[in-house]
């Protein structure tokens, strides 16, 4: 459960806010949306492969510089 302490005087939109970031940062929209449908093995480990690759290729260039 996500707890968001309001303080004295603090508005709702701030608390909202608030609320926002601590799920962004638990991920469960992205754990939720992720469930919505099936993927199968092989499209995760190609997924997993690709961002490799670009994350690779990012820090090559990186390097060369």
């Amino acid at each position: 459960m996500i707890i968001v302490p309001v303080k004295e005087g603090e508005s709702i939109d701030r608390a909202l806010k608030k609320l926002k970031r601590k799920f962004e940062k638990t991920g469960v929209v992205k754990e939720l949306r992720e469930r919505q449908k099936f993927t199968k093995p092989s499209v995760k480990h190609r997924d997993e492969v690709n961002r490799a690759i670009y994350i690779q290729q990012i820090q090559d260039k990186e390097a060369a510089m």
